[in-house]
């Protein structure tokens, strides 16, 4: 049996995976998150829609299944 230490020592040191989305900042520095905001938490996708939707708003339409043939 080949000890652990010999399998990584033959193989190649794994780089950094770097974020390109991610916002550049000085080191002492955050990007804009919750704290900017004048709400707790993540801030909605959704924009000011509020969850959950009443049933009239939505564009649902129930199938039906016609018994009638």
């Amino acid at each position: 049996m080949v000890p652990v230490a010999d399998i990584a020592e033959g193989k190649a040191r794994k780089t950094r995976y770097v974020d390109n989305g991610w916002p550049a900042t000085e080191p002492d520095d955050h990007p804009v998150s919750e704290l900017a905001s004048d709400r707790t938490g993540a801030l909605s996708p959704f924009g000011d829609l509020v969850f959950p939707l009443p049933a009239t708003d939505l564009p649902y339409v129930h199938p039906v299944t016609d018994t009638t043939w």
